[in-house]
């Protein structure tokens, strides 16, 4: 992974795209997708891929391709009561095409609101029942007191693709850490462009370096898009040594991992350790089968390492699926924090590994080789120091970096300087290299 990574920049950078990505109209399928992808693709190398209307993917198919040019509602002197080009929020994902006059009555059963918070507008979707409705704030409900009404929805729903986009950047060894992002919902900011952001300033900064693993990062549309990423990519997915899910990363919240349905997976560890090392305030969850799409990577017939990163969890914060996920609901220190959290963890992932001692009876005399205090019987040894003797005692080939670093609870950075240091000087190798046996 890369380290010279200065977060503070790279939170003005995922703000800017974030800005540039919220006035598109998003939903599963369609060219609110393509224009999405073609927008981060500028940043980084971005590979796109498309699966044909009615291909089976498992026990779903590929659904219809959906896109929408205009919708409104207006009332007897023309005017637009509901207007989709003011929030594209106001628009149910997926309705039907529809022009015609209809009564208030019939109107109202296909309009949508929250009472409890009477000036936001929900985000609702009607992805696999056909139909049309549209979304607005309560208060603006109050005041539609016409008997009669005029609706046009002009949508189109009909054989197409599923579009997402994917960036592969290789590494010395063939295993994957994979990292995954929804990008189907329409001008809501912290889910999900706030994934999109991170997944691309991620992806971005690990252009030009050769981690340890390869690095896959995919932006698809949520549920059927990791439903039919898995059943084209099943072979890739085998691959996969850790996976992340982002989604929710923007908001002013503390950080919350969601296990993977192993629960001990390397990610999982890695993340929570990395956590814990912040300090500071933060909540894990374990894996449910619900919510982002960490449920179908884990699915039993997979049961991927794959974990999920967010800060507010889904539906703990009222602006969730409304208009009030709009650009003042994330900021950049926020996506700079959630970024630094990721970089730092998936750095864990690509630098763990296990070594051998190969000065295994009793431990080495360090000072000599210039690796310990010349002083001592002080009774108050630096980490440093107490890294390089945890790294040589568990050093035995079946105990890995961050085994020693949970054991010892001396943070993983140090835990791995201090085995680079003992390999430097020919006390170490790594167990999965060649070299003499100890």
């Amino acid at each position: 992974m890369a380290t010279a990574l200065n977060v503070e920049a790279a939170g003005e950078s995922m703000m800017g795209l974030i800005r540039e990505l919220y006035p598109i109209c998003r939903s599963i399928t369609g060219d609110g997708v393509r224009e999405t992808l073609r927008i981060v693709s500028q940043r980084i190398p971005l590979e796109v891929h498309e699966v044909a209307t009615g291909t089976p993917v498992f026990d779903w198919t590929v659904p219809k391709e959906w896109n929408v040019r205009d919708a409104w509602v207006k009332d007897a002197r023309g005017e637009k009561v509901i207007d989709f080009r003011k929030s594209n929020l106001h628009l149910v994902g997926y309705s039907t095409p529809i022009h015609r006059k209809v009564s208030r009555e019939e109107l109202f059963a296909h309009l949508h609101t929250l009472p409890d918070r009477p000036r936001a507008i929900p985000y609702r979707n009607s992805f696999y029942s056909e139909n049309w409705g549209f979304c607005l704030e309560h208060d603006a409900l109050e005041r539609l007191r016409e008997p009669e009404y005029e609706v046009c929805i002009d949508s189109s729903l009909t054989d197409g693709h599923l579009t997402y986009g994917e960036v592969l950047i290789a590494g010395e060894l063939p295993d994957e850490v994979f990292v995954w992002t929804h990008l189907c919902h329409p001008s809501l900011c912290n889910d999900n462009l706030s994934g999109i952001a991170l997944s691309t300033e991620l992806a971005r900064s690990l252009l030009g370096t050769k981690p340890r693993h390869t690095h896959r990062f995919v932006f698809a549309p949520a549920t059927i898009g990791a439903i039919t990423w898995l059943a084209v990519n099943e072979p890739v997915a085998r691959r996969m040594v850790a996976g992340l899910v982002l989604a929710g990363v923007g908001d002013a919240g503390q950080p919350h991992y969601i296990r993977s349905r192993r629960g001990d997976a390397l990610v999982d560890r890695a993340f929570l350790a990395t956590l814990e090392g912040t300090r500071r305030p933060y909540g894990q969850l374990d894996f449910s089968p619900y919510g982002y799409d960490q449920r179908q990577f884990c699915s039993p017939g997979f049961d991927l390492p794959v974990g999920c990163l967010m800060r507010t969890p889904n539906g703990r914060y009222p602006e969730y699926h409304t208009s009030g996920d709009d650009l003042a609901f994330v900021g950049p220190a926020h996506l700079a924090d959630s970024l630094a959290i990721v970089t730092s963890a998936l750095a864990v992932v690509d630098g763990n590994r296990s070594y051998l001692n190969l000065n295994p009876k009793c431990e080495p005399q360090l000072g000599r080789r210039g690796l310990y205090e010349a002083i001592g019987g002080r009774g108050c040894e630096s980490d440093t120091e107490l890294a390089l003797l945890w790294v040589l005692n568990f050093s035995d080939g079946r105990h890995s970096l961050l085994d020693i670093a949970e054991r010892s609870k001396i943070a993983f950075p140090s835990v791995q300087k201090a085995a680079h240091a003992l390999e430097a000087c020919g006390l170490l190798r790594a167990s999965d290299e060649r070299g003499p046996s100890s």
